[in-house]
């Protein structure tokens, strides 16, 4: 099944990069936001109609928050600002984390940044989106910045040992 496949590379991903320590505070930096630790639960299909109007633009500073040091997360822990994104159209610029295959992805990981992958020590829970793209559409990896569009939606995503992996997930429309 294409979504098991999704979440043991996520897994792998996360063991090569030394994931699984204690969550870290946020702290921003600029551009990013550096530090803390990566649930399926209430998935809702990505064949879900996207919302009508064009996205609206949004970084990866919007979706962070504060999480305590070792701390585990919990969905109280998100703002509003966070939970008011729930099913809206938005658009966000992040890089595609590469996997085996180059073309014609219908899942990937949309990271913050490419200097230093979502998973390992010092990356944020908040800091990767799982983005599933709708039936028929794809995109290709790129080395550069991409800017995705579609549905996002809070989906807690957990690894095989009970600890997240993600908690966001968009249901793109574009990638560009």
């Amino acid at each position: 099944m294409p979504g098991d496949r999704l979440l043991i590379a996520l897994w792998m991903v996360a063991l090569a990069a030394g994931c699984g320590g204690p969550a870290r505070r946020a702290v921003p930096t600029g551009d990013r936001v550096t530090d803390a630790t990566p649930t399926a639960t209430d998935a809702e299909p990505a064949n879900r109609s996207p919302a009508a109007g064009p996205p609206r633009d949004i970084t990866f500073d919007d979706v962070t928050f504060d999480m305590e040091k070792g701390a585990p997360f919990t969905r109280d822990l998100l703002p509003e600002r966070v939970t008011a994104l729930e099913r809206e159209r938005i658009r966000i610029r992040g890089y595609i984390l590469p996997s085996f295959q180059q073309t014609g992805l219908s899942q990937f990981v949309l990271v913050r940044d490419n200097m230093e992958c979502c998973f390992g020590p010092g990356a944020a829970l908040y800091d990767c989106i799982v983005v599933r793209m709708r039936p028929g559409k794809t995109a290709d990896f790129s080395i550069r910045p991409v800017a995705v569009a579609g549905t996002f939606r809070l989906e807690e995503l957990r690894g095989p040992d009970g600890r997240h992996l993600a908690i966001y997930a968009l249901d793109g429309d574009d990638v560009r």
